[in-house]
């Protein structure tokens, strides 16, 4: 692809970098943004900025706040007995969308994935042990993607969380297997939330 600038070029090789941006794609994008009058580009430049330099995690979910501690987490209406466990933010935004879920949530970071090196201690583990201890949690949720990874970091926690008894449930099946959550449909989180499964506890070594 032939490009009649090298500022056009850049942006476009920045553009395309980004998850489910193709060069065609992010070609249009700067053309757009080219046409835009400069205050719009530089509001856009800003918040970006803003973003990478600003954003903070809460330090009770991990979860993007803009505060040491998030709105959810602060929110004295919300259950701090029942705590939703997730892979990553989006989860968290795809669950509160079904306003269905009225207790707090925690963060892990990722899942464990042996064969791209995420071990354990690589993951938000430790503090979520430690919350249900402290906390008085009553109820723990596995919000997890339906494949082997979310499989796999539901077992792992389930051991790590034995000692505390604490119940452990898992959102319902009605998510197709491999199916990511953030791409589920409002209802069948809704649904998955409110009819959550109660996980058997494996012994702890």
């Amino acid at each position: 692809m032939e490009f009649p600038s090298r500022a056009i070029e850049n942006a476009v090789n920045e553009l395309a970098s980004l998850p489910g941006i193709g060069r065609k794609t992010a070609l249009r994008l700067a053309l757009h943004l080219l046409k835009q009058s400069e205050a719009d580009t530089e509001r856009l430049g800003t918040s970006l900025i803003e973003l990478r330099k600003n954003i903070r995690y809460c330090r009770h979910c991990g979860n993007i706040s803009d505060e040491e501690v998030c709105k959810i987490c602060s929110n004295p209406r919300r259950d701090a007995s029942l705590v939703c466990v997730v892979e990553d933010t989006k989860d968290v935004i795809a669950l509160e969308s079904t306003h269905q879920f009225q207790g707090r949530y925690h963060v892990l970071g990722g899942l464990i994935n042996p064969l791209q090196g995420i071990g354990p201690s690589m993951l938000n583990i430790a503090p979520l042990v430690e919350r249900v201890r402290v906390d008085e949690v009553k109820e723990v949720i596995f919000a997890f993607s339906a494949n082997i990874e979310g499989d796999t970091t539901a077992f792992y926690l389930s051991k790590q969380l034995a000692p505390t008894g604490v119940h452990i449930s898992s959102i319902a099946r009605g998510i197709p297997v491999g199916t990511d959550l953030e791409f589920t449909d409002e209802i069948t989180l809704a649904r998955s939330l409110i009819n959550r499964t109660r996980l058997a506890t494996p012994d702890a070594d």
